[in-house]
């Protein structure tokens, strides 16, 4: 193994910046923190950061994409680094099995040295096995944050969240959100006004509104559980406006109420007006899409009034409903 030193090239570089890269890394998770970077120093006139990609084995790093990237170096245990920030990016694969234990231990060595920690998207799964995010808040991809909640206990998943710091910790929710990750630290460095320029050139949110929530797709999983509670999901997926209350569903299960509840939560592990709530939001979001207006959706929807609907769905969301729905309006359409 061969190792690089972050801070050799330029020593007037005040903020070095490490991004590791595993293998099947998602792109964008490195590109951009990448790119805002760069742009930073273009803003500011002069160059404030130094960023170098960090692999675990020598040769180009193969994206999830195909896209290949050659690294700046290699990680090695004996040599743990300090760079001013390091992240780790995520990739599809990383909740599918165990992580190097060697790369673990480098981590645990490197990652007090740096002045500031963290993770892009899945990465969080990898710094979390590492014991360092116990007790702290975390976010990370939707898709992934139950995972994390589950094998990390001691982890305080923060699920809406685009991006979140604590302590020498960074995280952020995954992908796109990479970006708004590397623009708050650009803030936290260079200030507001650099901030806003970088944003501006990159085309992008200074704040993003509102949290990753609303581009989640909670609620469209497959039916689970044993089969009569999957024939009770498929029919509530199926018809959402029709009485789904707990004595309904109980009826229609032929169980009472008491075990039905019981046997619910404990092979789908939520309640059934949980479930029930989030399938219904799951359906007005679809509609929302194609164009309905937020009262024609939760009357199709089984929300008794605009205001219970609105309170479900930014709860589950994070925005109103009629938020959301212009997030998908078709552009020049009345």
């Amino acid at each position: 193994m061969w190792t690089f030193n972050p801070m050799a090239r330029h020593a007037c570089i005040s903020k070095t910046i490490g991004i590791l890269a595993l293998p099947g890394v998602q792109m964008l998770d490195v590109a951009g923190p990448l790119d805002v970077f760069a742009e930073a120093n273009v803003q500011s006139g002069r160059q404030v950061y130094l960023s170098s990609v960090v692999a675990t084995a020598e040769g180009p790093i193969v994206s999830s994409s195909g896209l290949r990237v050659l690294p700046d170096m290699i990680f090695d245990l004996g040599a743990p680094v300090a760079f001013d920030t390091l992240l780790i990016a995520g990739a599809p694969h990383l909740g599918d099995g165990p992580v190097d234990p060697a790369l673990l231990d480098w981590l645990r060595q490197s990652a007090p040295r740096n002045r500031r920690f963290g993770s892009v998207c899945s990465g969080a799964l990898v710094l979390a096995a590492t014991g360092l995010l116990d007790g702290r808040r975390v976010t990370t991809h939707w898709a992934v944050a139950e995972q994390l909640a589950r094998q990390f206990p001691e982890v305080r998943v923060e699920v809406d969240a685009l991006h979140v710091r604590d302590g020498p910790l960074r995280t952020a929710a995954g992908v796109t959100a990479g970006l708004d990750l590397a623009l708050a630290l650009v803030e936290e460095d260079l200030g507001r006004e650099i901030a806003k320029k970088v944003a501006s050139q990159l085309v992008m949110f200074f704040k993003r509104p509102g949290g990753q929530l609303q581009f989640s797709r909670r609620g469209e999983a497959n039916p689970v559980g044993r089969s009569t509670l999957q024939e009770i999901q498929r029919w509530v997926i199926s018809n959402p406006a029709m009485d789904a209350s707990l004595a309904a569903l109980a009826t229609r299960a032929g169980l009472s109420p008491r075990h039905f509840a019981r046997l619910f939560r404990q092979e789908i592990g939520s309640t059934p007006s949980v479930w029930v709530e989030t399938v219904r939001v799951a359906a007005a979001r679809a509609m929302l899409e194609a164009g309905e207006r937020p009262k024609q959706a939760a009357a199709a929807c089984g929300f008794g009034d605009i205001d219970t609907f609105r309170r479900a769905f930014q709860r589950q969301v994070g925005i109103t409903p009629a938020e959301y729905r212009r997030r998908y309006e078709t552009v020049g359409a009345a």
